[in-house]
């Protein structure tokens, strides 16, 4: 059995805190309630308890691995500089990271990213394939990005238009 392991990346045009940017990160944390009662969901990334106070650079991520930001990041790392946006997170099946990703809440603010991110010149998300037992760390996640960036979308590391079959074969979503 596998699991698929979903990572996105985006740069903030202001960083955190700014008011340009604020109305994002209010709906971040629905947003993440959101996934996490969605089908298919099985576990996100998340920071160990009452780090809030910390960048994300030096929280502590447990099992997900020491946070890091793919080559394409070159802002701040520091709270009044931070500017980019990551998630990582584990699911069941293809179908089920769609549409969360491209339905109901999500997708509006999906809609919306161009009012707060600088319009990418990398991939903003990447997939991969993992074992039952694997928990993808923020590492595998940068590697990932930079895989789809550099050789486009294999069994390494693909998207939704190019996605594959946990045996590397090529595949369609429903």
């Amino acid at each position: 059995m596998s699991r698929v392991a979903f990572t996105t990346f985006a740069i903030l045009k202001k960083p955190y805190g700014n008011p340009e940017v604020q109305e994002y990160d209010d709906l971040t944390p629905a947003a993440f309630e959101k996934a996490e009662d969605s089908p298919g969901f099985i576990a996100r990334a998340k920071e160990d308890p009452g780090q809030s106070h910390l960048t994300n650079f030096v929280r502590h991520w447990g099992e997900w691995g020491q946070f890091n930001a793919p080559r394409f990041y070159t802002g701040g790392r520091t709270n009044e500089t931070d500017s980019r946006a990551s998630t990582l997170s584990l699911w069941t099946d293809l179908n089920s990271v769609f549409s969360f990703v491209y339905t109901g809440f999500h997708r509006n603010i999906l809609s919306r990213r161009h009012e707060w991110f600088l319009k990418p010149e990398w991939p903003s998300y990447a997939m991969w394939w993992v074992s039952d037992t694997t928990i993808p760390t923020w590492a595998d996640a940068c590697s990932r990005l930079e895989h789809l960036y550099d050789d486009g979308p294999t069994p390494t590391a693909f998207n939704f238009r190019r996605p594959f079959t946990p045996d590397g074969a090529p595949t369609q979503l429903r």
